[in-house]
């Protein structure tokens, strides 16, 4: 599937829940760009950068470790703990896991010097084009 096919549909989920549920597909509509961000880069990108597990994963780790503390003395207790915990996780990142691959991370890269590259989605183009014409 490609960006166009993902706007696409985008364009035939919204239709069908204007019809039982219009502030739902409204709310959709309006947050296109946010919810599709990701069509804009290439595909090989796609499934790191619209999932956001490895936060959930990070967020549940740090959950697990305060809950064990309960109550901590100071707030430079808790700033403590936390820090070492995302140092840990960072210098795991780094070293035995790869979240993108250096030529995903290169080919990001280059979409974002060379904008061009990126199309618009059908919706922008004939609103480019109408206020164009104004």
């Amino acid at each position: 599937m490609d960006a166009e096919q993902v706007w696409k549909l985008h364009g035939s989920v919204v239709d069908q829940l204007s019809t039982r549920f219009p502030e739902a597909a409204e709310l959709l509509d309006e947050a296109a760009h946010d919810i599709l961000a990701f069509t804009s880069f290439p595909r090989a990108a796609w499934r790191q950068i619209w999932s956001n597990n490895p936060q959930e994963r990070l967020n549940k780790e740090v959950r697990r470790r305060t809950d064990v503390i309960g109550i901590f003395p100071n707030r430079a207790a808790i700033i403590r703990l936390v820090g070492a915990l995302l140092c840990e996780q960072n210098e795991e990142w780094c070293v035995t896991r790869l979240y993108m691959s250096i030529g995903t991370i290169a080919a990001v890269r280059a979409v974002g010097a060379d904008n061009s590259s990126t199309p618009l989605p059908r919706k922008e183009v004939a609103l480019e084009s109408s206020t164009e014409a104004a």
